[in-house]
């Protein structure tokens, strides 16, 4: 008979063993396949080249083990993942955890500026891992046979084309196959290391640091530049956090200790061997690990391990967008659920097609993947940095640290980090510049129209109506009231929306009942439908609500009101649609009220966003002038 427990115990292990199999899948693509192209990038990168000796080999192995274990192991696994922002994480999910409204506003408006720099970062990093992870898979048909050369680029094209072209079908089928095909890549590529190490097993020494130590010794200033290359090794660590909402920090630190660490080490050290044995195979270490026979097995297994490594970044970009929506820094975008099971499989046609033209755009202009790591790195670190940053913040102010214990953390962080951004600062003129000119117009899109909904908030505010006056003015000379249910929709609570005003004006009648309902996002990841709903009735056939949803749910009007009995079949939707016009009042610069109103016209209809029933809204415009 099974002790008390046990059989509890097993379904937990079952449940931990299938989590971290799905992490695989997702959450390691990225970091998985950099021994693709780091080792070759850290001798022969852009702007720097190193020979080939036993000094640079171990150092350099030494750099990338210790690396692996600083910023991943210890700085993400151990720490960062700890800052859950109600299970949820990623920079977004970070900043807002860390900018409650009780705070200064003037210390609560930095955190954000930093935050949001940090995502507008990311998407830069989106454009770049899908090209350079296909892009390098391909080129081992170069070794395999180089007459194929000439075809790498327009095979590549055609595999992110197609890669992008099948998001709109959803991952649920083929994300089911992530995780066994990540085991195979895993376990293949430690397999290709291990018999590689058995020839040179005096690679191993690279493990003490005090062969990165000699290294730098002997290449300080090359040495610092190849430290740029390095940190290709752990770009994917921003992944790890970002995705730890869909699997949970427990099945992701799983699957890193149990399978993806001992993979990536036993190829790079393997890497390092063939090095030591064999200088002239630094053209691409990582495909001349495998014998000829496997050499076009393990080009089609890379590829497919890069669009899975690929289609995680896509996936990100997609629910980054919607936080970023909900959140209220870009224009409502039409979203597109993919799975009737799975809430978080979304899927986003502007994200999407904007993402396959620059990564189209990438490999056609880059070329090759030691081009594109030149771009690599740079976005990155700065994210990092970013990370550190927040984290102190989250440290001091929700695990109420002291200071000498939260500081003397950040500050190991911010030394490893700051070495690899100041390593990567020499790329930007390389191809560095892109991640950052492309941060640079998304957080111009960000706060252009965070700023924007501010100043027309205000605007619509200024001498208008309060309910209570309203309320009033119906009391005093009441009106025809016709049968059934009108919603206005508000985003200033306690106000009078101007659908309403007018129609009152212009019909002289209201409705039985009457819903002015304010839909408002809160600084946390999903908030339950319980308390969801704040409801006042407030005389004469008036109501006001507050709809709260997290900036992962997604908004349901309808659905929500359900619960005070407010069904569509008997209601009627009053929307408010305004047209912007840019004015040389205190507000924004011109450019930006333009590019503001712009934004404004493209996105996607309120009823659309908040799954309002077609063929029962009805919209008044209005002009603001900003």
């Amino acid at each position: 008979m099974a002790r008390r427990g046990e059989g509890h115990q097993r379904n937990g292990s079952a449940a931990l063993a299938l989590l971290s199999l799905g992490a695989l899948g997702v959450v390691f693509g990225d970091i998985g396949t950099s021994p693709l192209y780091a080792m070759r990038e850290s001798f022969q990168g852009a702007g720097h080249e190193l020979p080939v000796t036993e000094t640079n080999v171990l150092g350099i192995l030494s750099l990338i083990f210790w690396s692996l274990t600083l910023v991943i192991t210890i700085k993400y696994l151990i720490f960062v993942m700890r800052a859950s922002n109600e299970g949820e994480g990623g920079i977004l999910a970070l900043t807002a955890l860390v900018t409650p409204r009780a705070i200064a506003a003037r210390r609560r408006y930095v955190l954000v500026l930093i935050g949001l720099f940090g995502t507008a970062l990311l998407y830069g990093d989106g454009m770049i891992t899908p090209a350079i992870s296909v892009l390098s898979a391909v080129e081992g048909t170069e070794v395999a046979t180089p007459g194929l050369a000439d075809l790498v680029i327009p095979i590549a094209i055609a595999i992110l084309i197609g890669l992008f072209a099948v998001q709109r079908f959803g991952t649920g089928a083929v994300g089911r196959v992530f995780g066994p095909v990540m085991i195979v890549w895993f376990t293949i590529i430690g397999v290709l290391g291990v018999l590689e190490i058995a020839e040179r097993p005096d690679v191993l020494r690279a493990l003490e640091p005090v062969y990165a130590v000699r290294f730098f010794g002997e290449n300080p200033v090359t040495g610092f530049l190849a430290l740029g290359s390095v940190f290709l090794v752990v770009t994917g660590g921003e992944a790890l956090y970002a995705d730890m909402g869909h699997f949970g920090r427990a099945p992701i630190a799983l699957g890193w200790f149990a399978l993806v660490l001992p993979g990536l080490l036993l190829n790079y050290f393997g890497q390092g061997a063939l090095l030591l044995s064999d200088a002239g195979a630094i053209d691409n270490p990582f495909y001349r690990l495998a014998p000829e026979w496997g050499l076009y097995p393990l080009v089609v297994l890379a590829t497919v391990a890069t669009v899975i490594a690929s289609q995680a970044l896509i996936s990100g970009a997609f629910s980054l967008t919607r936080q970023a929506a909900q959140l209220g820094y870009t224009p409502r975008m039409r979203i597109v659920h993919t799975s009737a099971a799975e809430i978080g499989q979304i899927y986003v046609p502007a994200v999407n097609w904007a993402l396959m033209v620059a990564c189209v755009g990438l490999v056609v202009g880059f070329r090759n993947s030691t081009n594109l790591a030149a771009a690599y790195g740079v976005a990155v670190t700065t994210t990092m940095v970013i990370t550190t940053l927040i984290f102190y913040v989250v440290a001091r102010e929700v695990f109420r640290w002291r200071v000498s214990v939260a500081a003397g953390l950040c500050c190991m962080f911010l030394v490893v980090d700051l070495a690899f951004f100041g390593a990567n600062l020499p790329k930007i003129p390389h191809g560095g510049w892109f991640p950052l000119v492309v941060g640079a117009i998304v957080f111009t899109l960000l706060t252009t129209w965070h700023t924007g909904r501010k100043l027309v908030a205000d605007r619509i505010r200024h001498g208008r109506m309060t309910l209570d006056e309203f309320i009033l003015g119906v009391a005093e000379a009441p009106p025809t009231r016709v049968p059934g249910t009108a919603v206005y929709l508000f985003s200033l609570p306690g106000m009078t929306p101007p659908a309403l005003q007018s129609n009152l004006r212009f019909n002289r009648a209201l409705h039985e009942r009457v819903f002015v309902v304010a839909v408002m996002t809160d600084d946390v990841p999903h908030v339950d439908a319980v308390h969801r709903l704040k409801h006042q009735n407030l005389g004469h056939g008036l109501h006001s609500a507050e709809l709260h949803y997290g900036f992962q749910d997604e908004p349901n009007v309808p659905r929500s009101l359900a619960r005070v009995h407010v069904y569509p079949g008997d209601s009627a939707y009053f929307l408010g649609r305004e047209t912007v016009r840019a004015t040389a009042r205190p507000g924004m610069m011109q450019w930006r009220e333009r590019l503001f109103a712009l934004m404004g016209r493209n996105a996607t209809s309120a009823a659309d966003y908040f799954n309002l029933p077609p063929g029962q809204v009805f919209e008044a415009g209005i002009q603001v002038e900003i």
